[in-house]
């Protein structure tokens, strides 16, 4: 009978609109182990904030080999705090990409469901069709049956819209969960490559440590004398380099720089705080021999990760400790940019490019430290006009002679802030 054609499809509609879920419990279980993921990195982002404030307030004291060493110890704890935190947010987002696979899987199979209903429904929905109503008429046994079964018809032909549109929204819901699902999987190898730099900068901070010790056999009075014998070689390698730059002739070229402006480098660093600015400043006059600062300084305790300004090619890496007496950049890296400039990453504590590589926006490049001359951690930062800036010998009779680093004649140097 025609009815029963019609009921049958109704019976499908009905099944296809219950969708399958995850069990509440499992979802609900999912759903507490990330609250209690973000709730410890909350704990522990309060921790390295802590730290940070405490690494501040060392770094204001007098130095001695004990805040040296207080220091480092503090940024070691930091930094397993920060270790821990990327950790957690690691397991978070693997935790979001099972919680939107699983929702994933019960759109397709509501989408599977709603297929089926639809196309058991047009199928009926044909044989209505070719029925005619005098068919329908002697298929009844009553007006009042006859009338049913129209009812049915347009019972059928509704639910089927609302089918369809169920099906539209499921896709539509589908497509937003695979993307937000991907965009998680790229956190993921993020998160994963910060969490491998951190625990890097954890051995380096550890190994800061050993060197230190080792270094001063724990006697202040070896300490002081470390630090006298760098502001001693420090005076003569300045005077040299100036000597030097001052034979370098150099027209800047303006048409062969980008217009300053904010953004086109990035940050060095993810947490910045200035402690010297470029040029003749004040601490500058009182600082150099030449009276102004070539970069800027910006506080990073030892180990900070140190981060590419722009996309280019390492020009050159050195370190000027490995010459006996000579305390300059220590540790160092230039990178040649695309758009003219080039930058100079100094006092790093650890190296991690090589001459000739490219390297992307935001790489970690190295570690900071106290490299060269620097009576504490910090990274100076420096920019040139790339046309000006060359990798050379020194080639003076000084310590610093054999010395290989970044030379540029004084009109080559721009100011770092201009295009941060």
């Amino acid at each position: 009978m025609l009815r029963s054609r019609v009921l049958f499809p109704l019976m499908i509609i009905a099944l296809g609109s219950v969708p399958f879920m995850l069990s509440a419990q499992t979802a609900q279980e999912l759903q507490g182990q990330i609250n209690s993921h973000q709730a410890q990195i909350e704990a522990l982002n309060k921790e390295i904030a802590a730290f940070e404030k405490e690494l501040t307030q060392v770094g204001a004291k007098k130095q001695t080999l004990q805040t040296a060493v207080n220091s480092l110890d503090i940024s070691v704890k930091k930094t397993q705090a920060k270790v821990k935190a990327k950790q957690s947010q690691i397991a978070t987002t693997e935790l979001e990409i099972q919680q939107l696979s699983g929702e994933i899987s019960n759109k397709e199979q509501s989408i599977t469901l709603d297929s089926a209903a639809i196309a058991e429904t047009v199928r009926s929905m044909y044989e209505i069709e070719k029925a005619s109503m005098v068919e329908m008429m002697l298929a009844n046994d009553s007006v009042a049956d006859l009338w049913d079964d129209t009812e049915s018809v347009r019972t059928v032909q509704e639910t089927m819209q609302t089918h369809v549109q169920s099906l539209q929204s499921a896709k539509q819901v589908l497509t937003e969960d695979r993307e937000e699902t991907e965009k998680k999987r790229g956190q993921l190898v993020q998160q994963k490559g910060e969490l491998a730099s951190e625990e890097q900068s954890l051995v380096v901070q550890k190994k800061e440590q050993t060197n230190l010790l080792t270094q001063t056999k724990n006697q202040e009075s070896t300490y002081q004398a470390l630090l006298t014998q760098k502001r001693t070689a420090k005076a003569t390698f300045e005077s040299a380099l100036n000597e030097l730059e001052s034979k370098l002739q150099y027209t800047l070229d303006p048409a062969r720089l980008p217009p300053a402006g904010k953004g086109i480098l990035r940050w060095p660093l993810d947490s910045i705080t200035i402690t010297q600015q470029f040029g003749r400043t004040s601490d500058a006059k009182r600082l150099y021999a030449s009276g102004t600062h070539n970069g800027v300084d910006f506080r990073a305790s030892i180990g900070t990760p140190i981060k590419a300004g722009l996309s280019g090619t390492v020009q050159g890496t050195g370190n000027s400790d490995a010459i006996r007496g000579c305390y300059s950049y220590g540790k160092w890296v230039l990178i040649k940019h695309g758009n003219g400039l080039t930058t100079l990453y100094a006092h790093l504590s650890q190296i991690n490019v090589s001459q000739g590589q490219s390297v992307a926006t935001g790489q970690v490049i190295g570690f900071s430290g106290d490299t060269g001359y620097a009576t504490g951690p910090h990274l100076h930062f420096t920019v040139y006009a790339s046309d000006a800036v060359q990798v050379r010998q020194l080639g003076t009779n000084t310590p610093c002679g054999k010395a290989t680093i970044p030379v540029s004649a004084a009109t080559g140097y721009l100011n770092p802030l201009d295009y941060l």
